[in-house]
């Protein structure tokens, strides 16, 4: 049985998988087009056990699905509005310390 997150489970599900690039690249690709398991790992020059682990994060997340489309898996976003929260995200401006990476601020507890 499916159901629907609270707001801050959701919330708390985008960020942990935003929190990796491959998931950021694997979110991006999946904005444009569903697609095969083997079409994203050589797009994005990975290999198929990395994707795997990946698409698993994604789909415990709640964020991707898994379509069967013959012998095949197809990957896509599990909700169309994804999309358009990936372009909000994606365009937003965010300000940080000229002096201060990402990296830098992890250490502290943040980013």
């Amino acid at each position: 049985m499916l159901t629907i997150a609270p707001e801050i489970e959701v919330l708390t599900r985008f960020g942990r998988a935003l929190a990796d690039p491959i998931r950021c690249q694997l979110l991006l690709s999946l904005r444009q087009a569903p697609a095969h398991p083997a079409d994203l790992a050589e797009s994005l020059g990975i290999s198929r056990t990395r994707l795997s682990n990946h698409l698993a994060c994604l789909r415990d997340c709640g964020l991707i699905v898994a379509v069967p489309v013959g012998r095949r898996t197809r990957y896509e976003l599990a909700d169309p509005r994804l999309a358009h929260a990936l372009d909000d995200l994606r365009t937003a401006v965010v300000t940080v310390a000229a002096d201060r990476t990402c990296a830098e601020a992890t250490e502290k507890g943040c980013c």
